[in-house]
This record gives structure tokens, sequence and C-alpha cells, in this order.
């Protein structure tokens, strides 16, 4: 009972001690304004990680019948908006909580920026006009993803949103193709980047025997991704789906009766909707990595199951394409398609959009190969192309062009 006496007497000096005027009014509203904080930052935590809604086809571009290439120009520039204009603004490069402790957003933000790169490589061949109007718009999407110090991130997103505006406006009601011009290179640049996702996603699988439906070779796949950055690869495949969606969706309206003339509108729509299908709700709080009938799911092999489809889906449109007729601005014939539906030709393919041949990923110290791929893919002269899916012996496959890295050493976060 002594020690018990004892050992009461002191707690209650000591917080005695603490109440005294000259230590209590520092301590408690310190605590308060902490806890206020920490709340106020989950709060926005949670309302920052919400991605934007599918966006509906006759939302997109109400014009576009009027305006040949209206709808494509404003599918692109909407996507550049809404990484800046959505709750929180563009996170990617934040420095400060709560933005630096979410990682799903930015995951995101880096799959909508990897197609948007490779559409502002595509235009000049898909517009049928002056390529170098778009070389700038082109420039400042390339750049690194995370830079903060000026010209940040976010000051090159907004330089790439006003040139595609005045490059529109330049444009007026004519000058943009809307036939089959530079399709085919960009839908095989797509089709070799969701073939390199799905692998990535695959890759979180424990059981190689679960990717037999899959259509993939276990022994081609990415080394197994760490539980940790699961939920990282989700998201940027999430990120990337959208994206497409919404590009494919403003494409589709610009070339509506090139596409039903060639007969490739049911294709056209099967690949949005599965897209679409992609970005239905996920109603758990985490990614989860189950297997098998478990009571658990395993979002990353749903999820690469999508992307997957939409990858032959993809390919099933370069081979039609390369059917029809539809010429190449550079040669003013009809791409030449491989056994995978990917352009055999780095001729026909502007800047390099669409190629199928892996990137070299020589990355800097710490980078992740497959995150160093997406944050490159779209910055390189043509190189030789390569079916899809088959990479040279020390190169990663992913948007289909080589280039440094902008973002070496720092991409680990995200694969």
């Amino acid at each position: 009972m002594v020690l018990k006496r004892q050992a009461s007497d002191r707690r209650r000096r000591r917080i005695e001690a603490l109440e005294r005027p000259q230590y209590g009014w520092v301590w408690k509203p310190l605590l308060a304004a902490l806890v206020i904080y920490l709340l106020v930052a989950l709060g926005l935590g949670i309302w920052w990680s919400r991605t934007p809604a599918l966006e509906r086809g006759e939302e997109a571009s109400p014009a576009a019948d009027t305006v040949p290439g209206k709808a494509t120009i404003d599918g692109l520039s909407g996507l550049v908006g809404t990484l800046l204009d959505k709750p929180g603004g563009y996170l990617r490069n934040d420095l400060a909580p709560p933005g630096l402790w979410l990682d799903n957003m930015p995951a995101w933000e880096l799959g909508v920026l990897s197609q948007a790169r490779r559409l502002s490589q595509a235009l000049p061949a898909m517009g049928g006009g002056e390529a170098a109007a778009l070389g700038a718009v082109k420039m400042q999407l390339e750049g690194d993803s995370r830079d903060w110090f000026y010209p940040s991130t976010e000051h090159r997103l907004r330089q790439a949103q006003a040139g595609l505006a005045a490059y529109q406006e330049a444009l007026g009601g004519g000058g943009f193709a809307v036939g089959g011009q530079g399709m085919a290179p960009w839908l095989a640049g797509v089709a070799q980047g969701l073939d390199d996702l799905g692998r990535r996603l695959s890759a979180s699988v424990g059981n190689p025997e679960a990717l037999a439906d899959l259509d993939l070779e276990a022994e081609g796949l990415p080394r197994e991704t760490p539980w940790y950055r699961v939920d990282n690869v989700f998201f940027e495949a999430r990120g990337q789906a959208w994206a497409l969606h919404r590009l494919l969706t403003a494409v589709g309206r610009d070339r509506a009766a090139w596409l039903e003339d060639a007969g490739l509108a049911v294709r056209w729509e099967m690949l949005v909707a599965e897209l679409a299908r992609s970005q239905r709700r996920l109603w758990s709080p985490v990614v989860l990595n189950g297997s098998g009938f478990g009571i658990f799911a395993n979002h990353s092999l749903v999820m690469a199951n999508h992307v997957l489809r939409a990858r032959d889906l993809s390919r099933e449109l370069v081979k039609a394409l390369s059917t029809s007729g539809a010429a190449s601005p550079a040669t003013g014939m009809a791409p030449e398609v491989g056994g995978d539906g990917v352009e055999a030709s780095a001729e026909a393919a502007p800047d390099g959009v669409g190629n199928a041949n892996p990137v070299s990923t020589a990355s800097g110290e710490g980078e992740s190969v497959p995150e160093a791929a997406a944050e490159a893919g779209v910055q390189a002269a043509p190189i030789q192309q390569q079916p899809a899916g088959e990479a040279s012996p020390g190169e990663s496959a992913d948007d289909g062009l080589a280039a440094p890295d902008p973002d070496a050493g720092d991409a680990d976060a995200e694969n």
C-alpha cells in the first residue's frame, strides 16, 4: 500500500507541475491544435483520394459534330484539366501532408498522364495537319511528373492546356482529319501499354496457375509486386483505363461516321464498354490480394482481366484498320501489322507513336523498372518495332517508346 501511495503521489506531482501557469497554457493548446490538424488532414485525404467518375460521351463535346477534331482536342485537354482541378489538385509532387501521405491518387494521376502523353504524340498524325503546332504540348506533358520547383508539373500542365486551346483556335472549322489517319499507330501503342500493365497487375498473384485464363506466361511476368505496392499498381491501372475510356469516347465522336463506314463501330464500342467495366466502384477500403474462391477478392487479378481484354480488342482494331485501307500520313499506305495486331513498321508512326518495341529502362538508383517505363514511355524517337508482348533482352515493354526516365530514382514508390 505504501508503494502504491508513493507512486500515486509522484503521478499527482507531475500532473500538478504541468498544470502550473507556466506550462498549462502551452501544451494544452498545442495538443488540441495537433488533434484538429490530424482530423482535418484525414478528412481531406479521404476526399482527395476519390477518383473522378466516368464522363458520358454526349457530355464530352457538344460541338463535335460541327467542328472536326474538337472532341479529340477537348478530350485531351479535359484529362489535363482533371489533373489540375480535381479535389486537392495535382498531388503527385506534394511535399506536405495530407498529399504527402497519399499514394493511391498519385498513382492514378500517373496513369492518366501516361495516356495523355501517348495521345499527344499521336495527334499530329491523327490530325493530318502541321505537327510543329503540337510539339510544345508534347514537351510540356513529357516533363518529370514530380517536379515541384519552378517550372512545376502544374505549371507545365497549364501550359499544355493553353497550347491545346490555341491549336484548336488556329485549326478553326477545318483541317483536322476525320478518317483513319494515325489511328493504327496510336492503338498499337495503347495495346502495348495495356499488355505491360496487365503483366504488372498479374505479378501480384502468388499462385501462377491463376494466370492460365489470362493468356499470360508466369515466366514472363515482372518480379512479384510487394504487398505494400499492390494498390499503387492497381490505381495506376484504374487511371490509365479511366483516361483511355475518355479519349476513346472523344475520338469515337469525331470519327463516328468513318468508324461506321469501316465496320469498326461495334468493336470500338466494345472496347469503350470494357474500360467502363474496369471503373466499377471498389467497395473495399483497401486493395485486396486474395486468391481463388476464398473469402477475399483479388482486385489486381480482376483489373488485369479487364485490361488484357481491352488489349485484345485494341489489337483487333489495329488489324481491322490495316485491312480497311486506313492510310498513314507518313507513307500514304495502310500500316502493316504483325501477328499480334501491332504495327510492324516504325515509319508509319510519327515520333514513335504506337511502336510496339519495348522500351529500354536503364534506371537510376532505387528505380522500379515498370514504373520507369510508365513515366518515360512517350518521349523517344522511333525505334525498330516488334510484335506486342515480346521484349528484347534487357528491355521492358510499356508504351512502345525508348527514352531516358525523367523521374529516375523516385519511381520506386509507386511500383
